[in-house]
């Protein structure tokens, strides 16, 4: 963080997304704040740097980052301020020639997800166990990279994949029967999704549910916050005129702007956290932000 005597210059881990091209090219910016954005390409290559380094003052961080870092005591306050999020029923695949799979036939099988606590995993095995009655404890989830917490550790029923080893080419040559992919989910006629006719299965979970899951929101260092409100209020505004000049329309809804509309999303991240074993308490959501970030609310 560096000051002059007229803006306060905070160093951000934030990726290019079309909900935050008007704020890296230009087009919103602030007299009171000037976000450099040093971060990596890929937002979440600056998570583990930014939580054990302290490399970024503010930026996104996936929302199970942001639960354990605020469980293990990580100096960071959330904005209500989703910087990414979408539904997560086409996130299972397998190999439909070597397999045919319902949800609960991934039980006492081994399944593939980058690393145990990466969000998409998160709300994928919520759903898989909430809606479709798999029991997460018979899974063996086998992982290739660790958590961004360094204090933190994958349950029991957890296994290290060799270095190297791709989820994607395991789950198409078989070695995985099925895996949790976001983006990395191969574009291949031979990949099935778990649940059938996921985009309907979303729409119809968004009726009963009213949620969008939130993957990433934007924190700040909370020793920022407490001393430069103003400022933490103006990155807000910042974020939300960012996404009112996205252009074109994102495949999902999107996650809304604003403590009391994100309390129902947050709180589910949090339950399904606690029971899969993510976080060692359940936490209650007021303690993910402050004074200046609870109170603001969505346009």
């Amino acid at each position: 963080m560096s000051t002059d005597t007229q803006t306060l210059t905070l160093r951000t881990n934030l990726a290019d997304y079309p909900v935050t091209r008007a704020m890296k090219d230009g087009r919103v910016t602030s007299p009171l704040v000037t976000l450099d954005f040093c971060g990596p390409k890929t937002a979440h290559d600056g998570f583990k740097p930014m939580l054990r380094e302290n490399a970024y003052d503010c930026g996104e961080l996936a929302i199970v980052t942001c639960l354990q870092a605020i469980a293990y005591g990580k100096p960071f306050v959330l904005l209500p301020a989703p910087i990414s999020g979408r539904f997560q029923h086409r996130c299972a695949g397998f190999n439909r020639e070597l397999y045919d799979l319902a949800p609960k036939d991934i039980e006492g099988r081994r399944v593939g997800v980058r690393t145990y606590a990466q969000t998409t995993g998160l709300w994928v095995r919520g759903i898989l166990k909430h809606d479709y009655g798999v029991d997460l404890d018979k899974v063996t989830w086998c992982t290739s990279d660790d958590a961004h917490l360094a204090e933190y550790s994958d349950p029991a029923n957890c296994e290290r994949l060799p270095e190297g080893a791709s989820i994607p080419d395991m789950m198409l040559d078989g070695s995985l029967p099925a895996a949790l992919l976001g983006n990395d989910m191969p574009k291949d006629p031979r990949i099935q999704m778990l649940i059938r006719d996921p985009e309907t299965a979303a729409r119809a979970w968004f009726a009963r549910e009213g949620v969008v899951p939130i993957n990433h929101m934007f924190v700040i260092h909370r020793d920022i916050a407490h001393e430069r409100p103003d400022v933490v209020r103006e990155i807000y505004r910042m974020i939300g005129e960012s996404r009112a000049l996205t252009d074109g329309g994102a495949p999902d809804p999107y996650p809304p702007m604003g403590f009391e509309a994100n309390r129902k999303g947050i709180a589910m991240a949090i339950d399904w956290a606690f029971e899969q074993k993510i976080i060692p308490r359940r936490i209650a959501i007021e303690e993910l932000f402050d004074e200046t970030t609870k109170m603001l609310a969505g346009k």
